[in-house]
């Protein structure tokens, strides 16, 4: 199965079970149930049992590992550190927020007698607010397991 056709079929449920088998690793078909508030078992197996078929997990004695992750549209905004699912924009907010802050720092003694450091400031404070903004709004679009 080629990257669009995986894409096309990870949609509702499905795209969800497959976030939460990313995030835990290995699970079963119960514990999906339950974490997912899905109706019954048999449903969470169906999911389960739709990737295996599209090749993005394995079965191994009644758990499910994943085999193959895809980085379907929303998740290319995301970096995964172990298990957690961090917004890309979050490493930029951290660096633009530390500068911000040690420009200030150092520039402190002559901060008013050169009045573009006032305007560097404002310009890295305005990019660290962006970029804060754009993590928390990535964070709210992705779904939640």
């Amino acid at each position: 199965m080629d990257r669009g056709e995986i894409e096309a079929q990870l949609r509702g449920n499905t795209l969800r079970v497959y976030v939460y088998v990313i995030k835990r690793r290995k699970v079963g078909v119960r514990e999906v149930q339950h974490s997912l508030h899905l109706s019954n078992p048999s449903l969470a197996q169906y999911h389960l049992n739709k990737l295996r078929d599209m090749g993005l997990v394995k079965e191994d004695n009644g758990s499910y590992v994943i085999t193959n992750e895809v980085k379907v549209d929303f998740m290319r905004d995301f970096l995964r550190l172990g298990t957690l699912m961090v917004p890309r924009f979050v490493m930029y907010a951290v660096f633009f927020t530390v500068f911000t802050v040690y420009i200030a720092v150092i520039s402190a003694p002559i901060f008013t007698s050169v009045p573009v450091v006032v305007l560097l400031l404002v310009l890295l404070a305005s990019s660290s607010i962006i970029f804060w903004y754009e993590a928390q709004e990535a964070w709210r679009s992705a779904p939640q397991p």
